[in-house]
This record gives structure tokens, C-alpha cells and sequence, in this order.
């Protein structure tokens, strides 16, 4: 992957569960950044990979790539210029090694749970 190609930057973040440290008892979940200013590609589906995701029943919209990082799951978001982006699926791997780079298929809006 050309570093050029990476000229956007995004955060990727997880929810993680809040606990009050007076009772112990756990809050609301709150998003919190794992990876903030992360490299990226960020393009809308072509034609093409856009019918391809509504026959599998999701609403991708944009495709992120970034370099490999382990952890990345469907429950993370991302946020890309103050726009919210929710992950739709696993991350797919470069056909390769497996260890270079992950495209990302998302949609913008949060997903419910």
C-alpha cells in the first residue's frame, strides 16, 4: 500500500463501559477513541459494489482502507471529518499476506446495540 494513497485521517473508536469509581457500579457505555488519526482511504462504492452490498442486505455506503491493525470489529465506529460512520461487517483483509491492509465497508449513521 502507497502511503499516498492514505491521505485521509479518521479515529476509530470502541464503546466501552463506564464505571463509577465511588459505587463500582457500571454506567452508560461511552465511545472512546482506540485508534485517533489513524491513515486512510477513504472512497465512496462504485456502481458496482454498491448493488453488491444491498443484495447482502447492508447499507455501505463508503469504503475505508487502512494498514493492518488487529482488533478492528464490526462494533467499533468510525468518525471521519465530524461524520459518524458505522461498520458494516468484518473487516476484509488484503488478499495477499493478510497483514498489509484492511478494507473497511461502512455506513453513515450509528447502528443500534
Amino acid at each position: 500500500m502507497q502511503a499516498g494513497k492514505l491521505r485521509h485521517r479518521i479515529s476509530i473508536q470502541e464503546k466501552v463501559p463506564v464505571r463509577d469509581p465511588v459505587t463500582g457500579e457500571f454506567g452508560e457505555p461511552q465511545w472512546v477513541n482506540r485508534w485517533d488519526k489513524c491513515p486512510a482511504s477513504v472512497e465512496p462504492l462504485s456502481v458496482r459494489d454498491f448493488i453488491a452490498a444491498r443484495a447482502g442486505q447492508t447499507e455501505a455506503t463508503k469504503r475505508v482502507v487502512i494498514r493492518y491493525r488487529s482488533g478492528v470489529l464490526p462494533t467499533m465506529r468510525i468518525i471521519y471529518r465530524s461524520e459518524v460512520y458505522s461498520i458494516e461487517g468484518p473487516p476484509l483483509e488484503d488478499p495477499n499476506s493478510g497483514l498489509e491492509y484492511l478494507t473497511i465497508l461502512v455506513s453513515k449513521g450509528v447502528k443500534d446495540g
